[in-house]
């Protein structure tokens, strides 16, 4: 038997930190040699950080990445240890994103990444070029000063493998996995038994599986031993990479690292056998045949052994049951744990909510608490890192640290209930009751004064003053009083986070904390710059049908029992007066239901429609409730509306991206911003396009009058104004 020993990383890397990731980089060489590892895996570009963006085209960059490299190398952190590090580097002129496999101090072969990921929330042919000489090892000379260091004048630099005396090792970064023809195809007819995959891979809701495909479909068919490694925290960004690193052989997983943790470095290990690799192969005839017939893939010798022989007290890894959350722990763990790297790297000293008592505020303020809770965990557990982090956040003394959420949450969370006249008592209950469930320092803030100075600046001024619709308004009226509520409530969110902490005798500030959902962000149903307008948003990218399951999971789970009642409340802004035959409804407000702007964004990025092509997607999906003119009716209103608000998104705040129809203007969904919202042209071909189908229906029988058997959705009238729409 050839027993290997390998380690994956799970990293939670700072980009442009250097110091920081390569303290984290030794810990986990430290780890692996604890364990006996003959093989270190670590992230995609671990020594910079994923994030760094435009920071890659400054030559610095580089230079600190060959500094950092040389001091591995001089120490004895590769001896003995196949080590794998992502980093930059610049060959001639063009910038390569590569790994620099290394062993004994020496660097055996750098491979530049040929794929890269550029869509999406990816940008990489901004900053780096794809090796595209895929046939052919080059000499490249390293930086004199790394030369001198380790004695070592040149290495080999592009597409091929390690041949060491008992196994052949290769290296397949990130996105290269997921294309048509994989690298890992072609490597293992050249005999590589092993692939690492260093990776940089984002959590998005319901997507793991999706991954983990791709490892095991790289090695069910072909044989072989998959290493993943992965960044796992946030690491500057919009972004929670969501580790998970592990280990496949022959198509069944043997190792999982967590999806989300606090933990800045977690090694996973995995003891295979590489002759059970060998085994399937010879098996497989179709293998055999065109390994016979292979195109040759270039290769390093290495005069070393990587394995060890049979032996009992080297016990291999078995098959395990993978690890999937639930898609409410998703929301619950992702964004928690999103929210602590930032809290603990941003110098803030908590956050501060506008708690309104309604399912998006509510969320935020549950997805605090867990975060609190995870806290306390790691702690039990023995993290010494996020211990001294909380000991700092929440001012300990003394020897304490947290042993009780609430009791930490008290002192990191404020959350600030801003009621009106309008405001209803039952939301201001909620708020009250979940706040005291979490723990957090609450305050009920009435806001009717600062509104009403508003108002009489603005009748001094005009000689006028505005009424609210109820009262004999006009739309323009109306919508004026609904919004300057809202954006009072923002200036006094963040006057209470810089202050606040000032009247208790605390240092620092409070981060605030936004809570507009994906789906009223794509539709624009948020005033500028009100309560969405915050430091970050935990749920900026989750939509309100995913939140609302959250709530009912988080009421059990959590411990938080009064989110069932916050679920269960309609969606309502409360920003019109009560009256006792008039309460606010979102979706009426809006003129389409939550579930509906689900299926349009989805339509819309996903799936790239434009109203045409939306139109007839959804004649399919809704055509056993709606005729199609009343399909067209709700996709012309989508589109006016998302049109009209769509400036918004370039001032949203920078949210957990966790959903992939989210609209966010700044790093995904590039559109523009000033539209003509009548869409003259694409309305007038879904007019035509109506018109031929009702004469196709007016041809067919009574009984068989419907488009389609297709999936129904509600139908909600649309209300007469918007009243968070305006500027």
């Amino acid at each position: 038997m050839r027993l290997l020993k390998v380690a994956v990383c799970n990293l939670n890397q700072w980009s442009m930190d250097f110091k920081f990731n390569l303290n984290t980089i030794k810990e986990s060489i430290t780890k692996a040699k604890q364990a006996g590892a003959a093989i270190r895996l670590g992230p995609e570009l671990e020594i910079t950080g994923y994030g760094c963006e435009d920071h890659f085209l400054e030559i610095d960059t580089v230079y600190h990445s060959w500094e950092c490299l040389k001091e591995l190398l001089l120490g004895d952190w590769t001896d003995g240890l196949l080590c794998s590090f992502g980093m930059p580097v610049l060959k001639g002129s063009e910038r390569y994103n590569c790994q620099i496999l290394c062993l004994n101090r020496k660097i055996l072969m750098i491979r530049p990444k040929m794929w890269l990921a550029n869509d999406g929330n990816y940008r990489e042919l901004r900053w780096f070029t794809a090796w595209k000489q895929s046939e052919q090892l080059v000499d490249f000379l390293l930086p004199s000063d790394v030369s001198k260091a380790i004695n070592q004048v040149s290495v080999p630099f592009g597409y091929g493998f390690l041949q060491f005396l008992d196994t052949a090792v290769a290296a397949e970064v990130c996105e290269e996995l997921f294309t048509p023809v994989p690298p890992h195809a072609e490597l293992a007819l050249n005999g590589v038994e092993v692939f690492m995959n260093a990776s940089g891979s984002h959590h998005q809701l319901r997507k793991l599986d999706l991954r983990l495909r791709s490892f095991i479909g790289a090695t069910s068919g072909r044989g072989g031993v998959y290493m993943y490694s992965n960044h796992q925290g946030c690491d500057g960004g919009r972004l929670y990479f969501d580790g998970c690193s592990g280990v496949v052989v022959n198509g069944e997983v043997v190792a999982q690292g967590s999806q989300f943790s606090l933990r800045d470095v977690e090694v996973v290990i995995a003891q295979v056998d590489l002759d059970a690799v060998a085994s399937l192969r010879g098996s497989i005839s179709s293998f055999q045949e065109q390994a016979s017939s292979k195109s040759s893939v270039k290769s390093v010798a290495v005069p070393y052994n990587l394995c060890q022989t049979f032996d009992l007290q080297r016990p291999l890894s078995s098959p395990i049951k993978i690890n999937y959350h639930l898609p409410e722990e998703e929301i619950a763990f992702g964004p928690g744990s999103w929210l602590w790297d930032y809290l603990r790297r941003s110098g803030a000293s908590g956050f501060l909510l506008p708690l309104s008592g309604g399912a998006d505020s509510s969320s935020v303020a549950a997805i605090v608490g867990c975060m609190c809770q995870l806290v306390v965990k790691e702690i039990a557990n023995g993290d010494e890192q996020v211990k001294a982090d909380a000991i700092r956040i929440g001012r300990y003394t003394n020897g304490q640290f947290p042993t009780d959420s609430k009791e930490f949450a008290r002192r990191i969370f404020y959350t600030i209930y801003m009621g009106s006249e309008n405001s209803s008592k039952s939301t201001r209950t909620r708020a009250k009751v979940l706040a005291n469930e979490i723990g957090s320092w609450h305050f009920d803030v009435p806001i009717d004064g600062v509104v009403s100075a508003f108002l009489s600046l603005f009748e001094k001024v005009t000689g006028k003053r505005p009424r609210y619709k109820l009262d004999g308004g006009s739309h323009v009226e109306n919508l004026g009083l609904q919004n300057i509520q809202a954006r009072s409530r923002m200036v006094l969110a963040f006057m209470l986070a810089s202050l606040l902490p000032w009247v208790h005798n605390k240092p620092g500030f409070y981060l605030v904390l936004g809570s507009s959902n994906v789906d009223e962000g794509l539709r624009g149903y948020l005033t500028k710059y009100d309560c969405s307008a915050a430091d970050i948003n935990p749920i900026g990218s989750i939509s309100k049908q995913d939140l609302r399951a959250f709530l009912r999971w988080a009421a059990i789970h959590l411990g938080y029992s009064s989110l069932a009642d916050v679920e269960a409340a309609p969606p309502t802004a409360e920003l019109e007066p009560i009256r006792a035959d008039y309460t606010q409804l979102d979706e009426v407000d809006m003129g389409m239901t939550y579930e509906e702007l689900s299926v349009y964004g989805r339509l819309r990025k996903i799936y790239r429609c434009g109203p045409v092509s939306m139109f007839q997607n959804l004649c399919y999906r809704w055509g056993s409730k709606l005729t199609p003119s009343e399909v067209a009716e709700k996709v012309k209103h989508f589109f006016k509306y998302y049109s009209i608000n769509r400036h918004k998104m370039t001032v949203l705040t920078p949210s957990y991206h966790a959903e992939s129809y989210s609209p966010e203007d700044n790093r995904f969904d590039l559109r523009q911003f000033l539209y003509n919202v009548r869409w003259p042209y694409q309305f007038q071909k879904i007019d035509e396009l109506v018109e031929e189908l009702d004469k196709v229906k007016s041809a067919l029988p009574e009984s068989n009058g419907t488009l389609s058997n297709g999936e129904g959705m509600g139908v909600v009238a649309a209300g007469s104004g918007d009243p968070r729409a305006g500027l």
